[in-house]
């Protein structure tokens, strides 16, 4: 992270603390008036600045497409992809660290995944977001899970058919996923979600 000049850093902390407090970043309009300018382009233009010192992340397809990527002191590691859809092989290595809002710290996440994929659609978990994951190696049925098979993994919600272990979709286009329990490693938790 490069250092931040005053005026940055002022802007950075405004807009950090939003996002703490909300769970999604201001719009350029709320910027402005937060940060004490007259225009969303300048507004637009300190968070221009802030992309560049590697601060933020600026989706412009996106309403309050802003994301804070935090220093690992302070952020949670996001560590790849998950399918929400058929499973996908597991990248995990540390992309960034992302500060996350404080709602969802209070569910003491462990690490961030990227979703892939919209069998989770009707759960409200859409292809891009983040969702915060607690590890565990346990879950309840009913529980939104990411889940290993094999070398791949998925998020899906834990169900059970007699023995068998069943990775249900919240999408009607995807079919179950039903196997023995045995072949069913629970990677962690669904905990919060961040869109990105």
């Amino acid at each position: 992270m490069k250092e931040l000049t005053k005026r940055q850093s002022e802007v950075f902390d405004i807009l950090k603390d939003y996002v703490e407090n909300y769970g999604i970043a201001p719009t350029h309009v709320e910027l402005a008036r937060l940060i004490g300018v007259s225009s969303s382009k300048a507004a637009a233009d300190h968070l221009k600045a802030l992309e560049k010192k590697s601060v933020i992340r600026i989706y412009a397809d996106k309403p309050r497409g802003i994301q804070i990527i935090a220093s690992n002191d302070d952020g949670l590691p996001l560590i790849g992809s998950v399918a929400a859809g058929l499973p996908i092989e597991a990248i995990e290595n540390v992309e960034s660290y992302i500060t996350i809002p404080e709602i969802i710290k209070r569910n003491k996440p462990t690490f961030l995944l990227r979703v892939r994929g919209d069998s989770m659609i009707d759960a409200g978990i859409l292809d891009g977001d983040l969702i915060a994951v607690r590890k565990t190696s346990t879950a309840e049925i009913g529980q939104i899970v990411v889940a290993r098979i094999d070398d791949e993994v998925t998020v899906k919600t834990l169900g059970r058919q007699g023995d068998m272990a069943v990775l249900q979709p919240a999408n009607d286009c995807y079919q179950p996923i039903i196997l023995p329990a045995e072949d069913l490693a629970i990677e962690g938790k669904f905990v919060g979600l961040i869109r990105a």
